[in-house]
């Protein structure tokens, strides 16, 4: 994948990334470049180990191999730094339900302020960009478990928005959001990924994947294919991953995903 920055440098790199669950192997030598400025989705069947390469990737799971991120190692990386340039959205996050939903944002501003620090104007304000951006600021002096599934998703993302990060991660980024939202979605990825960010989705909707500018096939822990979305050499790989049970077509100038008998 050779589409970088300006400057050469990958959102995050990996190289021979090796990661177990339970004591299994899950991920087997990965080498891998999410490029910066780009959107890169990361799909494949049930068990392939997307969840998994994506949280070895941010850090949160114990692995063999290098990782870097714009350029340095991670693990030179201090936490509190680490956490203002890469950004996180996990599947199921626990938080605490009797939140706000201003709360929860803010919540992504902490590793931009001192110990034990209040949130100052930069952090209200970087809050409020971030649920607007999810259309959440209506719901600001709302309790988090007051919320639908579709709703806590949305707050959650602008939680992660608010960090302002370089690079982010979202792990089915989609759940329970409905048709529009989900447009909303697509829409903002592509806004960051316009504004320089490196964004990077594990996405089950192979339809939505392929909106993005690189994919990445993963298969049995192992990268089958990585590649442009428009690259009909992609669409035949994630054609073979699914074992032939879905057929990539245009239609509208949009690609699309159909199932097969």
């Amino acid at each position: 994948m050779k589409a970088l920055a300006a400057d050469g440098v990958p959102a995050l790199a990996a190289r021979g990334l090796a990661a177990d669950l339970g004591g299994r192997p899950v991920l087997h030598g990965i080498d891998l470049d999410l490029p910066a400025g780009a959107w890169t989705a990361i799909v494949g069947p049930n068990g392939a180990g997307k969840s998994t390469l994506l949280r070895a990737l941010a850090g949160l799971l114990p692995h063999r191999g290098e990782l870097s991120l714009l350029g340095r190692p991670l693990a030179a990386i201090h936490r509190r730094e680490r956490a203002r340039r890469l950004a996180w959205l996990g599947q199921n996050e626990a938080v605490a339900p009797d939140l706000s939903v201003l709360d929860v944002a803010l919540l992504g501003r902490l590793p931009h302020q001192s110990w034990l620090a209040q949130p100052g104007p930069a952090d209200h304000a970087a809050a409020e960009r971030a649920l607007r951006a999810t259309q959440a600021w209506d719901w600001r002096d709302r309790r988090l478990g007051q919320l639908s599934g579709g709703e806590r998703q949305r707050v959650l993302l602008a939680r992660a928005l608010a960090v302002e990060a370089d690079v982010l991660l979202m792990d089915e980024p989609l759940a329970n959001l409905d048709p529009p939202h989900q447009a909303d979605w697509l829409r903002l990825v592509r806004e960051l990924a316009g504004a320089g960010r490196g964004v990077v989705s594990v996405l089950h909707e192979v339809g939505f994947a392929l909106q993005a500018d690189w994919l990445v096939v993963l298969a049995d822990g192992r990268v089958a294919h990585r590649g442009a979305c428009a690259d009909p050499a992609t669409h035949r790989a994630l054609e073979a991953v699914f074992e032939h049970r879905i057929a990539i077509r245009e239609i509208d100038g949009w690609r699309v995903a159909l199932p097969l008998p």
